[in-house]
């Protein structure tokens, strides 16, 4: 530690600390642009001059190290002078706008010049001339002759998303930040680039012009999306949901949030936002009072139970639902005699329920991540499926920490990997299994039953390699593992590599309440959320779930719907396919109209409340859900408030989650498949924006590149061997359903494979996310 004096005030710094660390420490605020506590330190804006004893001018505070007996001076005549001069010549080229800006009222430039800038200009020349450029749906750069050159854009760009989407071309006055070549912004954090401009350059396009910062409410809130369960500050004007931003928590989200969590927001005032209550009359759906409706389902319900047992109704809960509304409707549906409730829809091999010794998670905190030596991710689609995650994964591997990846296809996360393997789905368990042999090789100790015939491959050694050096290793699974028809077998795999390595082992978990849902108890004790639909029930309680687009198998889903005499669906929306079979539609409301908690994939507990009034006659899920319990006369249902239903299953308070645990019970041998067949094998991914109802809905989200229909997407060798060329019009077939689609060509897909998304209106008639499937010519 050195000894320095700032504003003659003694603070110790690590050695090499900036004078803006060792001002941060004392609370001296030094002004600034281009510095930001994530970024690395460019010192071109110079606002941060301050005055060094001894030094002949002033120096930037963001980038002069200490030394010991440094004695700084960040408010002296000297100083202040500097950082008035910077701010003149900042301010030459910018232009009077702010009345207009949407920046304005929360704009550093704009606050510092009031305590730097001059009442007038001296500059008297015209000012230059940026012209805007169109950069995607989401960036705004319309204004970019507001740019001071700090550069956060591109070094955000360069080290947190890990692509240089944004760069600074030309010299001197005629410097412009813009894209390559026209290219667009694409990346799935992009929007954090608005957060960190200083200045109005970078604005949001979907929020441009529709309010000003000083008109808006700000209320906290939780993202329902992914598993990470980013903190939010959602603003509100009128009962109306302006914007959403990061709120800062280092231990979950830092201060970043990706695009899926900022824009999802225009999902909340769509047209087809359901408001009242529809019940099926005469063959079509008709709008009815909240007490027709649940009297309406009440009576079916009571009836279908009566007369054909309670085992013949089902429930399924999307996991983005409440920890409350899941918790209720496993409650109520059991309270009616059944045990087929599920809140996974996409997963296809539930053979590990019976074995888990605890609640799946993370298996360590998110802010342990940057702490390991070498991390496996066995898989998933990384960047698509968790955005946060994998920048949390990104910056261990700038430390030097060991990732890698094995996954089923070849997609680029923008991580710099020591070792991946990519392998068909079919081969995805014995890829693992030949890691595992890997290490008990190295370690001189007995291959596990099962593996004999397993020869590890030379990525396979390196990776055991990784997880053997170093103190600190962690093994996640992600939401391709748990969407395999071999899950089972991948936890077994993963859990035996965690005991032979020492490394922690868990899942990155694929929506906001995937640990939640174990918390809440909903899990089967009959038929899980495929078997209840390929065992078609009488009636069925959907809640926050659209089958033909959130289950592993629509085509099934949809077909068991259609047979079942009563369908409720509690939903925020009113889309078109469930004007086909639902008999009744419940208007819930979306996060920001309800309280609730959410338990993200490290155990964390946390709460939310309504940030505005419920649209139209909307209710909050789980007081729909505890009304409907008193309708059927069910114990135990007599709640007040969303936190009584929260105590009910947790202490009052509690931040994490008990009885987490990976671990299985009895996993016995393995039975590993061998290589694939002949037939094509399907790799369905879930793109980015088409996990949930909301951001379907998101029209800006839905214009971006990420949200292109799907193509059947197969790698030169697959399409040589079909017979296909790139851009040929196909037709995909599996089980009885088929798709018209686009071939095209991709690199990243192994041979033998086609990549078809899920989650698509297009691919909605297919079949099992992953298993054979067939192309031919259309």
């Amino acid at each position: 530690m050195l000894d320095i004096e700032i504003d003659g005030k003694q603070v110790q710094v690590p050695a090499g600390g900036t004078i803006m660390d060792a001002a941060q420490l004392v609370g001296a605020y030094i002004p600034h642009f281009c510095y930001h506590k994530k970024l690395s330190i460019s010192a071109n804006c110079r606002m941060c001059l301050v005055q060094v004893e001894k030094a002949p001018k002033p120096l930037p505070a963001c980038a002069t190290p200490v030394t010991s007996g440094m004695k700084v001076f960040t408010h002296s005549e000297l100083a202040v002078n500097a950082q008035k001069g910077v701010m003149e010549f900042l301010l030459i080229n910018h232009p009077l706008d702010c009345p207009i800006c949407d920046q304005g009222g929360e704009c550093q430039l704009q606050d510092l010049a009031v305590g730097y800038g001059g009442s007038a200009s001296r500059y008297q020349e015209a000012k230059r001339v940026v012209f805007h450029k169109d950069v995607g749906p989401l960036v705004s750069m319309q204004e970019m002759a507001r740019c001071i050159h700090c550069t956060r854009c591109v070094r955000f760009g360069q080290e947190i998303a890990g692509v240089m989407e944004l760069g600074m071309a030309n010299r001197n006055m005629h410097s412009e930040i813009q894209t390559f070549v026209g290219r667009t912004v694409d990346s799935e954090l992009s929007g954090n680039m608005i957060d960190i401009c200083p200045v109005g350059a970078l604005t949001s396009k979907p929020f441009r012009y529709s309010a000003r910062s000083w008109e808006l409410s700000r209320r906290k809130s939780v993202s329902p999306h992914d598993s990470l369960g980013s903190n939010l500050t959602v603003q509100v004007k009128s009962d109306r949901v302006m914007r959403v931003l990061p709120r800062e928590n280092e231990e979950v989200n830092e201060c970043w949030i990706s695009d899926k969590d900022r824009f999802s927001y225009e999902a909340l005032n769509v047209g087809d936002r359901l408001q009242k209550p529809m019940i099926r009359v005469d063959g079509a759906l008709r709008e009815v009072e909240w007490n027709v409706a649940l009297d309406y389902v009440s009576h079916g319900l009571k009836d279908i139970a009566a007369q054909h047992g309670g085992e013949q109704i089902a429930s399924l809960a999307a996991p983005n639902a409440t920890l409350e509304e899941i918790y209720l409707l496993q409650k109520l549906t059991r309270g009616l005699g059944s045990g087929n409730v599920d809140f996974r829809p996409r997963r296809r091999d539930f053979s590990a329920d019976g074995q888990l010794a605890g609640t799946p998670w993370l298996g360590l905190r998110l802010a342990q991540i940057n702490e390991l030596d070498a991390a496996l991710v066995v898989g998933s689609f990384l960047r698509k499926d968790h955005p946060l995650f994998t920048q949390r994964l990104r910056q261990l591997a700038k430390k030097s920490g060991k990732v890698s990846l094995v996954s089923v296809t070849g997609d680029d996360p923008l991580i710099k990997l020591h070792e991946r393997i990519t392998v068909s789905p079919a081969e995805l368990p014995l890829a693992l299994a030949g890691i595992v042999k890997a290490v008990a090789q190295l370690k001189s100790a007995t291959p596990p039953a099962g593996l004999e015939s397993v020869e590890p491959s030379a990525a396979s050694t390196a990776i055991a390699e990784s997880l053997l050096s170093g103190e600190k290793h962690a093994i996640f699974l992600g939401n391709a593992a748990e969407q395999s028809t071999q899950a089972a077998q991948l936890h077994a795999l993963a859990s035996e590599l965690a005991r032979l390595t020492g490394a922690s082992f868990g899942f990155i978990g694929e929506a906001a309440n995937s640990v939640g849902g174990y918390v809440a108890k909903a899990l089967p004790t009959a038929l899980n959320a495929y078997d209840m639909f390929a065992q078609a029930r009488k009636a069925y309680v959907l809640f926050g779930v659209e089958p033909e687009l959130d289950c592993h198998n629509p085509q099934l889903a949809v077909s068991a719907l259609r047979q079942a005499e009563l369908v409720v669906m509690l939903t925020p929306f009113r889309h078109e396919a469930a004007l086909e079979y639902a008999d009744v539609l419940l208007p819930v409301t979306p996060f920001t109209e309800t309280s609730g908690s959410y338990v993200n994939t490290e155990g964390r507990v946390q709460g939310t409340v309504g940030v505005c009034r419920p649209l139209g006659d909307s209710r909050p899920g789980w007081k729909v859900l505890r009304v409907l319990g008193n309708t059927l006369a069910l114990p135990g249902f007599d709640y007040e408030s969303s936190e009584q239903v929260r105590d009910e299953m947790l202490a009052p308070d509690q931040q994490f989650v008990d009885g987490l645990n990976n671990g299985l019970n009895d996993i016995g041998g393995y039975a590993l498949a061998g290589k694939a067949g002949k037939d094509l094998q399907r790799i369905a991914d879930v793109p980015i924006y088409a996990t949930d109802p909301l951001v379907r809905r998101a029209a800006s989200l839905q214009q971006t590149h990420d949200a292109a229909a799907p193509t059947a997407r197969m790698c030169a060798s697959t399409l040589a061997q079909a017979g296909f060329v790139d851009g040929e019009s196909v037709r995909v077939r599996q089980a009885q359903g088929e798709a018209l689609m686009t071939a095209s060509l991709d690199e990243t897909v192994p041979a033998g494979c086609v990549r078809v998304a899920t989650a698509h209106v297009s691919t909605a008639a297919l079949g099992d996310m992953f298993g054979a499937i067939s192309v031919e010519r259309a």
